[in-house]
């Protein structure tokens, strides 16, 4: 496949290829092998990441997220244990809060998308990555590329920054200028893309439909953009491009067509050598079931980086992976040639970030004070005008807005929260509670629907008498907070029961305004409400200005980057 060291995007001098190679020389196999790998710590003691460190060596780490002073000190002993220095990477998608605990969110993906500035998604870039580096990250895993082409695809909901291409693109461009300067490198992903497929590769191998032509004007588009604007990294998804496969492989058999994790005419022919990518590709976790599918896991760890991938993203167990690399060597599969190209390019991509020279200085994580910047003021008056201008006025078909406690002093407020993957919220924090304080502040009497109360079949059919309800409330407010970005989990707004008291029977009777506070696409089940808006999140600051909207003290800003109405004609009415 060949690498230039001193084009795009390593640009390394004759001193940093110097290192590089020398490095590459002392290597023992073990020590070439661990550098291809990213582990994943995860509330890992001080001692068990030492160990890890000196019985594998790996080249990368993830994390979960912890305290800055937890995080900062597990990174400190990372890179004083590593005998060379080591990639330290986190999901900063949303903000600093995807790079360390007590973070600032800036919001996610669409959040920005629906902004309409680009400008925005350059501080997304810099104001997150910038906490991250305080903490020593040098890695985001972002941007997300994926273009949104079905608003049924349960992965790049909320995470991506548009269904248009252009947007995606110009979007994207913004976010790696600002974690560049903020001094990390940056990783698009899922190539060759997400957004169509409604199933999640998490669980099952997912697929790209689009014909060649498509994908070009679209995903194409995109990767070309960020490949000609300096990305560093791409992230491989488990994806299948079957269209781009069979014009790549005339004659292969549908049974033949991989996932691009392990599909060389994608990664090779199409990623290297068609759109020119020279940096690094890593793999998307490799305990996704759309990889493990494919083929036995001992065969995938060496075959994927014989057909492309520089580094591997996690093990499951560590000597069994270690292990299948070892026999890839041994039976063919996996030559020294390419094992030794893609520690290369690890090595490479860690001198671009001038992580050898940091160590040598003794920089590599940055002095504690620069932990003050995570969650402060300045960057939390900036997320707050990002929300300003993202929150959406999808439909007000029967003009309600605004209801003020002078017009509509009566709240009944009813709220979905299914948390997904998150633990259960403290009663504290809990959106119901919060939004009901935040109502109640402005003048308004809120009553909290309680979905223990009444248990004496009145339940069943909502039979609490219309003209009851109509006379004590005077509106309706639905806030919803279904979090989750997989098939396997939460997505869609479910009911305790099919005619329960809390289904929005209340519509026809009292005005209602329903607010999603983070998936854009919450619409879908529930047309009938005349007011719908999408928050993108549910900080405090964000259901202050949700709030202030709904009563008209300042204008609906955003707008939608995706098909909020999720291609129905009902959702309009």
């Amino acid at each position: 496949m060949g690498i230039n060291l001193k084009a795009k995007p390593f640009y390394l001098s004759d001193e940093d290829i110097k290192w590089v190679e020398n490095t590459l020389a002392n290597l023992t196999l073990d020590e070439k092998i661990g550098q291809i790998f990213v582990d994943m710590l995860w509330n890992n003691t001080e001692e068990e990441v030492v160990e890890r460190i000196q019985k594998y060596g790996m080249g990368g780490f993830r994390y979960n997220n912890m305290s800055p002073a937890d995080l900062h000190k597990q990174n400190r002993v990372i890179q004083e244990n590593s005998k060379i220095p080591a990639l330290i990477a986190a999901n900063i998608e949303a903000g600093g809060d995807s790079g360390v605990g007590g973070g600032t969110h800036f919001g996610h993906h669409v959040t920005i998308g629906a902004t309409q500035d680009k400008e925005n998604a350059y501080k997304l870039g810099y104001y997150g990555c910038k906490e991250a580096a305080a903490i020593g990250c040098n890695w985001t895993f972002a941007p997300i590329v994926d273009i949104n082409k079905n608003w049924r695809n349960c992965v790049v909901s909320s995470r991506c920054f548009s269904s248009e291409a252009e947007q995606v693109l110009d979007m994207s461009k913004e976010y790696l200028r600002g974690a560049k300067d903020a001094g990390l490198a940056s990783c698009m992903k899922h190539f060759p893309g997400d957004g169509l497929d409604e199933r999640d590769q998490h669980i099952v191998t997912t697929n790209n439909d689009m014909s060649v032509e498509e994908w070009e004007e679209n995903f194409g588009k995109v990767y070309r953009g960020m490949i000609d604007a300096g990305v560093e990294s791409v992230m491989i998804g488990h994806i299948r491009l079957p269209e781009m496969s069979r014009k790549l492989r005339p004659g292969i058999k549908d049974n033949e067509i991989m996932p691009a994790t392990i599909a060389p005419e994608l990664l090779q022919d199409l990623l290297r050598d068609e759109l020119g990518f020279n940096g690094l590709v890593i793999t998307d976790a490799t305990h996704m079931v759309g990889l493990t599918s494919a083929m036995r896991r001992s065969e995938i760890m060496p075959y994927t980086i014989a057909v492309g991938c520089d580094m591997i993203l996690y093990y499951r167990d560590k000597e069994e992976d270690i292990e299948a690399i070892k026999e890839g060597l041994a039976n063919g599969v996996l030559t020294e040639e390419r094992l030794n190209e893609a520690v290369t390019r690890v090595l490479a991509f860690k001198a671009m970030l001038k992580l050898h020279t940091k160590k040598a200085e003794g920089t590599l994580v940055p002095a504690e004070e620069n932990l003050s910047i995570i969650g402060c003021e300045e960057h939390k008056q900036v997320a707050k005008d990002i929300a300003d201008q993202a929150i959406t006025l999808v439909k007000n078909t029967k003009n309600q807005l605004p209801l003020t406690p002078e017009t509509h002093k009566r709240i009944m407020l009813y709220t979905v929260e299914q948390a997904g993957f998150a633990p259960n919220k403290v009663e504290a924090d809990r959106l119901n509670q919060r939004v009901k304080a935040k109502l109640e502040a402005q003048g308004f009497e809120v009553t909290l629907f309680d979905p223990a109360a009444g248990l004496n079949g009145k339940q069943l059919l909502a039979a609490t008498p219309i003209k009851e309800f109509v006379d004590q409330f005077d509106a309706v407010m639905l806030f919803v907070h279904v979090a989750g970005f997989s098939q396997s989990n939460v997505r869609r707004i479910t009911w305790a029961m099919p005619m329960g008291p809390d289904i929005p029977w209340y519509v026809t009777e009292l005005p209602t305004v329903c607010v999603s506070v983070f998936n854009p696409f919450h619409l879908i089940d529930v047309p009938m409400v005349p007011t719908y808006i999408n928050a993108y999140s549910d900080n405090d600051a964000t259901l202050d200005l949700v709030i202030e909207k709904i009563m008209g003290k300042s204008e609906f800003k955003g707008v939608s980057s995706v098909d909020a109405f999720c291609g129905a004609w009902d959702t309009r009415l």
